[in-house]
Protein backbone atom coordinates (compact mmCIF):
# COMPACT_ATOMS: atom_id res chain seq x y z
CA UNK A 1 0.00 0.00 0.00
CA UNK A 2 1.46 3.48 -0.77
CA UNK A 3 1.62 6.26 1.62
CA UNK A 4 -1.10 8.12 -0.64
CA UNK A 5 -3.52 5.17 -0.67
CA UNK A 6 -3.11 4.75 3.37
CA UNK A 7 -4.08 8.66 3.90
CA UNK A 8 -7.07 7.94 1.93
CA UNK A 9 -8.03 5.23 3.70
CA UNK A 10 -7.42 6.93 6.90
CA UNK A 11 -9.69 10.16 5.81
CA UNK A 12 -12.37 7.62 5.77
CA UNK A 13 -11.90 6.47 8.99
CA UNK A 14 -14.35 8.87 10.94
CA UNK A 15 -14.12 9.14 14.25
CA UNK A 16 -17.19 8.89 16.59
CA UNK A 17 -17.91 11.62 18.65
CA UNK A 18 -21.45 10.87 20.43
CA UNK A 19 -24.06 8.32 19.20
CA UNK A 20 -24.78 10.33 16.07
CA UNK A 21 -21.69 12.64 15.58
CA UNK A 22 -18.89 11.79 14.03
CA UNK A 23 -15.26 13.46 13.12
CA UNK A 24 -13.60 13.68 9.65
CA UNK A 25 -10.48 14.93 9.08
CA UNK A 26 -10.25 17.73 6.51
CA UNK A 27 -6.53 17.54 4.44
CA UNK A 28 -4.67 15.40 2.70
CA UNK A 29 -7.22 14.79 -0.19
CA UNK A 30 -6.88 15.87 -4.07
CA UNK A 31 -6.91 19.63 -3.03
CA UNK A 32 -4.39 21.67 -1.03
CA UNK A 33 -6.77 24.78 -0.80
CA UNK A 34 -10.14 23.70 -0.10
CA UNK A 35 -11.51 20.16 0.68
CA UNK A 36 -12.30 17.93 -2.03
CA UNK A 37 -15.78 17.80 -2.64
CA UNK A 38 -15.63 13.51 -3.24
CA UNK A 39 -13.54 13.66 0.16
CA UNK A 40 -16.41 14.98 2.25
CA UNK A 41 -19.28 13.36 0.27
CA UNK A 42 -17.11 10.10 0.95
CA UNK A 43 -16.77 10.46 5.01
CA UNK A 44 -20.63 11.78 5.57
CA UNK A 45 -21.57 8.87 3.68
CA UNK A 46 -18.98 7.20 6.14
CA UNK A 47 -21.12 8.73 9.27
CA UNK A 48 -24.24 7.53 7.69
CA UNK A 49 -23.00 3.74 7.51
CA UNK A 50 -22.13 4.08 10.89
CA UNK A 51 -26.15 4.37 12.01
CA UNK A 52 -26.88 1.34 9.50
CA UNK A 53 -26.58 -2.54 9.88
CA UNK A 54 -27.42 -4.67 7.43
CA UNK A 55 -28.33 -2.41 4.48
CA UNK A 56 -26.34 -0.85 1.49
CA UNK A 57 -26.64 2.59 0.30
CA UNK A 58 -28.35 2.94 -3.36
CA UNK A 59 -28.49 6.62 -3.47
CA UNK A 60 -27.27 9.83 -2.20
CA UNK A 61 -27.93 12.98 -2.72
CA UNK A 62 -25.59 16.13 -1.37
CA UNK A 63 -25.64 19.91 -1.49
CA UNK A 64 -22.44 21.64 -1.16
CA UNK A 65 -22.81 25.09 0.88
CA UNK A 66 -19.66 26.45 1.45
CA UNK A 67 -16.01 25.58 0.85
CA UNK A 68 -14.60 23.26 2.90
CA UNK A 69 -11.22 24.12 5.26
CA UNK A 70 -8.73 21.61 5.05
CA UNK A 71 -7.03 23.34 8.33
CA UNK A 72 -9.76 21.86 10.48
CA UNK A 73 -11.86 18.49 10.61
CA UNK A 74 -14.93 18.28 9.55
CA UNK A 75 -17.96 17.56 11.88
CA UNK A 76 -20.88 14.98 11.15
CA UNK A 77 -24.41 15.47 12.23
CA UNK A 78 -26.57 12.32 11.46
CA UNK A 79 -30.42 12.34 11.77
CA UNK A 80 -32.08 9.13 11.41
CA UNK A 81 -35.25 10.31 9.62
CA UNK A 82 -36.26 6.81 8.60
CA UNK A 83 -36.03 3.27 9.64
CA UNK A 84 -38.63 0.90 7.07
CA UNK A 85 -39.02 -2.12 6.01
CA UNK A 86 -37.14 -2.04 3.06
CA UNK A 87 -35.50 1.26 2.83
CA UNK A 88 -33.24 3.49 5.80
CA UNK A 89 -32.69 7.04 5.04
CA UNK A 90 -30.29 9.60 7.00
CA UNK A 91 -29.54 12.94 6.52
CA UNK A 92 -25.88 13.87 7.39
CA UNK A 93 -24.66 17.59 8.22
CA UNK A 94 -21.15 18.58 7.60
CA UNK A 95 -20.09 21.38 9.81
CA UNK A 96 -17.17 23.75 9.89
CA UNK A 97 -16.83 26.99 11.54
CA UNK A 98 -20.31 26.41 13.39
CA UNK A 99 -21.87 26.33 9.75
CA UNK A 100 -23.19 24.03 7.06
CA UNK A 101 -20.77 22.83 4.24
CA UNK A 102 -22.65 20.56 3.38
CA UNK A 103 -26.21 18.47 3.72
CA UNK A 104 -27.06 15.31 2.27
CA UNK A 105 -29.56 12.32 2.14
CA UNK A 106 -28.62 8.51 1.91
CA UNK A 107 -30.72 5.98 1.33
CA UNK A 108 -30.04 1.98 2.10
CA UNK A 109 -32.24 -0.82 1.02
CA UNK A 110 -32.12 -4.23 0.99
CA UNK A 111 -31.76 -6.36 -1.55
CA UNK A 112 -34.78 -7.01 -3.66
CA UNK A 113 -35.87 -9.24 -6.63
CA UNK A 114 -36.60 -7.33 -9.79
CA UNK A 115 -35.71 -7.01 -13.54
CA UNK A 116 -32.53 -6.15 -15.06
CA UNK A 117 -31.55 -4.12 -17.88
CA UNK A 118 -28.48 -1.58 -18.91
CA UNK A 119 -27.17 0.27 -20.91
CA UNK A 120 -23.98 -1.65 -22.38
CA UNK A 121 -20.19 -0.06 -21.52
CA UNK A 122 -18.99 2.49 -24.15
CA UNK A 123 -16.30 0.79 -26.74
CA UNK A 124 -12.94 2.65 -25.64
CA UNK A 125 -9.46 0.78 -25.68
CA UNK A 126 -8.53 -0.40 -22.27
CA UNK A 127 -6.47 1.89 -19.73
CA UNK A 128 -3.26 -0.02 -20.53
CA UNK A 129 -3.29 2.17 -23.76
CA UNK A 130 -3.55 5.28 -22.11
CA UNK A 131 -1.07 7.37 -20.34
CA UNK A 132 -1.14 7.52 -16.43
CA UNK A 133 -1.59 11.04 -14.50
CA UNK A 134 1.84 10.64 -13.91
CA UNK A 135 3.18 10.64 -17.42
CA UNK A 136 0.57 13.29 -18.06
CA UNK A 137 2.05 15.37 -14.99
CA UNK A 138 5.05 15.18 -16.84
CA UNK A 139 4.64 16.44 -20.11
CA UNK A 140 3.15 19.80 -18.16
CA UNK A 141 6.28 20.30 -15.93
CA UNK A 142 7.87 22.26 -18.17
CA UNK A 143 4.92 25.21 -17.91
CA UNK A 144 4.19 25.18 -13.96
CA UNK A 145 5.77 27.66 -11.85
CA UNK A 146 8.36 25.91 -9.65
CA UNK A 147 6.30 26.76 -6.89
CA UNK A 148 3.01 24.65 -7.89
CA UNK A 149 5.66 22.13 -8.87
CA UNK A 150 5.34 19.80 -6.18
CA UNK A 151 1.78 19.80 -5.50
CA UNK A 152 1.82 18.97 -9.55
CA UNK A 153 3.86 15.74 -8.84
CA UNK A 154 2.62 14.72 -5.29
CA UNK A 155 1.07 11.52 -5.19
CA UNK A 156 -2.69 10.69 -5.55
CA UNK A 157 -4.41 7.46 -4.34
CA UNK A 158 -6.22 6.96 -7.69
CA UNK A 159 -4.39 5.36 -10.39
CA UNK A 160 -6.31 7.68 -13.39
CA UNK A 161 -6.06 6.84 -17.40
CA UNK A 162 -7.86 9.68 -19.10
CA UNK A 163 -9.01 8.14 -22.85
CA UNK A 164 -7.81 10.84 -24.73
CA UNK A 165 -6.22 13.63 -22.74
CA UNK A 166 -6.79 17.96 -23.34
CA UNK A 167 -3.75 19.75 -23.36
CA UNK A 168 -4.85 21.49 -19.86
CA UNK A 169 -3.38 25.11 -20.63
CA UNK A 170 -4.40 25.33 -24.08
CA UNK A 171 -7.19 22.78 -24.61
CA UNK A 172 -9.02 22.73 -28.10
CA UNK A 173 -13.02 22.71 -27.99
CA UNK A 174 -13.75 19.27 -27.99
CA UNK A 175 -17.00 17.23 -27.80
CA UNK A 176 -18.37 17.04 -23.72
CA UNK A 177 -18.30 13.74 -23.65
CA UNK A 178 -15.51 11.98 -22.12
CA UNK A 179 -14.21 8.93 -20.43
CA UNK A 180 -11.36 7.96 -18.09
CA UNK A 181 -10.10 4.63 -16.31
CA UNK A 182 -9.56 4.83 -12.71
CA UNK A 183 -8.71 2.62 -9.70
CA UNK A 184 -6.76 1.89 -6.38
CA UNK A 185 -4.69 -0.99 -5.68
CA UNK A 186 -4.97 -1.18 -1.96
CA UNK A 187 -9.02 -0.93 -2.21
CA UNK A 188 -8.63 -5.12 -2.32
CA UNK A 189 -8.13 -4.97 1.41
CA UNK A 190 -11.66 -3.50 2.11
CA UNK A 191 -15.09 -4.48 3.01
CA UNK A 192 -17.71 -3.41 1.24
CA UNK A 193 -18.80 -0.18 3.05
CA UNK A 194 -15.29 1.41 2.21
CA UNK A 195 -15.65 -0.10 -1.30
CA UNK A 196 -18.45 2.31 -1.74
CA UNK A 197 -17.10 4.91 0.57
CA UNK A 198 -14.16 4.90 -1.95
CA UNK A 199 -16.53 5.22 -5.37
CA UNK A 200 -18.05 8.08 -3.85
CA UNK A 201 -14.95 10.11 -3.20
CA UNK A 202 -13.67 9.33 -6.81
CA UNK A 203 -17.11 10.24 -8.21
CA UNK A 204 -16.30 13.72 -8.01
CA UNK A 205 -13.12 13.58 -9.88
CA UNK A 206 -12.99 15.35 -13.22
CA UNK A 207 -17.18 15.02 -13.98
CA UNK A 208 -16.99 18.75 -14.16
CA UNK A 209 -14.52 19.40 -16.72
CA UNK A 210 -16.89 18.26 -19.10
CA UNK A 211 -18.95 21.13 -19.26
CA UNK A 212 -15.87 23.16 -20.00
CA UNK A 213 -14.86 21.25 -23.14
CA UNK A 214 -16.91 22.55 -25.40
CA UNK A 215 -15.81 26.21 -24.37
CA UNK A 216 -11.72 25.21 -24.74
CA UNK A 217 -11.47 25.80 -21.19
CA UNK A 218 -10.05 23.97 -18.29
CA UNK A 219 -9.13 24.30 -14.90
CA UNK A 220 -5.81 26.00 -15.85
CA UNK A 221 -6.76 28.62 -18.44
CA UNK A 222 -7.43 31.21 -15.95
CA UNK A 223 -11.00 32.14 -16.79
CA UNK A 224 -13.09 30.01 -15.01
CA UNK A 225 -14.65 30.73 -11.42
CA UNK A 226 -16.07 27.21 -11.13
CA UNK A 227 -17.36 24.66 -7.95
CA UNK A 228 -19.68 21.78 -7.54
CA UNK A 229 -22.96 22.69 -6.78
CA UNK A 230 -24.32 19.38 -6.09
CA UNK A 231 -23.48 15.89 -6.30
CA UNK A 232 -26.01 12.62 -6.85
CA UNK A 233 -24.48 8.93 -6.46
CA UNK A 234 -26.51 5.63 -7.69
CA UNK A 235 -24.92 2.61 -6.72
CA UNK A 236 -26.02 -0.59 -9.23
CA UNK A 237 -23.46 -3.34 -8.57
CA UNK A 238 -21.19 -4.13 -5.98
CA UNK A 239 -18.07 -1.87 -6.54
CA UNK A 240 -14.30 -4.18 -6.74
CA UNK A 241 -12.65 -0.69 -6.95
CA UNK A 242 -9.38 -2.35 -6.69
CA UNK A 243 -9.94 -3.04 -10.90
CA UNK A 244 -10.22 -0.94 -13.63
CA UNK A 245 -13.48 1.30 -13.92
CA UNK A 246 -14.54 3.29 -17.13
CA UNK A 247 -16.18 6.70 -16.10
CA UNK A 248 -17.90 8.04 -18.87
CA UNK A 249 -18.85 11.11 -18.26
CA UNK A 250 -21.12 14.05 -20.43
CA UNK A 251 -22.47 17.89 -19.97
CA UNK A 252 -25.94 18.10 -21.73
CA UNK A 253 -25.91 21.50 -20.77
CA UNK A 254 -24.18 24.45 -19.67
CA UNK A 255 -25.86 28.41 -18.90
CA UNK A 256 -26.85 30.63 -16.78
CA UNK A 257 -23.18 30.54 -15.45
CA UNK A 258 -23.58 26.90 -14.39
CA UNK A 259 -22.66 23.09 -15.85
CA UNK A 260 -24.77 20.54 -15.62
CA UNK A 261 -23.08 17.08 -15.82
CA UNK A 262 -23.66 13.47 -15.50
CA UNK A 263 -21.73 9.81 -15.80
CA UNK A 264 -22.38 6.46 -16.14
CA UNK A 265 -19.13 4.36 -13.71
CA UNK A 266 -18.41 0.85 -15.41
CA UNK A 267 -16.70 -2.28 -14.07
CA UNK A 268 -14.21 -3.43 -16.75
CA UNK A 269 -16.03 -6.37 -17.58
CA UNK A 270 -19.06 -4.19 -19.18
CA UNK A 271 -21.19 -4.82 -15.62
CA UNK A 272 -22.86 -0.65 -14.56
CA UNK A 273 -21.85 -0.28 -11.68
CA UNK A 274 -23.10 3.52 -10.49
CA UNK A 275 -24.83 6.33 -11.84
CA UNK A 276 -23.62 10.40 -10.80
CA UNK A 277 -25.47 13.51 -11.92
CA UNK A 278 -23.63 16.62 -10.91
CA UNK A 279 -24.70 20.63 -11.64
CA UNK A 280 -21.67 23.02 -11.12
CA UNK A 281 -20.47 26.66 -11.23
CA UNK A 282 -19.41 27.40 -14.54
CA UNK A 283 -18.80 31.13 -15.15
CA UNK A 284 -16.41 33.84 -15.73
CA UNK A 285 -13.81 34.79 -13.36
CA UNK A 286 -14.54 38.27 -11.58
CA UNK A 287 -11.97 40.54 -10.68
CA UNK A 288 -11.33 40.95 -6.95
Amino acid sequence: MTEAERILLDLLDIERLEVDLFRGTGSGGETPTRIFGGQVIAQALAAAYRTVEDRLCHSLHAYFIRPGDPSIPVIYQVDRARDGGSFTTRRVVAIQHGKQILNMSASFHTQDEGWDHQHPIPQVDAPEYHPSRDELRQRYLSRVPDKLKPELLRERPIEVREVGPLDIFAPEKADDRNHLWFRMNAANHVDTITQHLLLAYASDMSLLSSGMRPHGLSWFTGEIDGASLDHALWFHAPVRFQNWHLYSMESPWTGQGRSFNRGSIYAQDGQLVASVAQEGLLRRRRPR
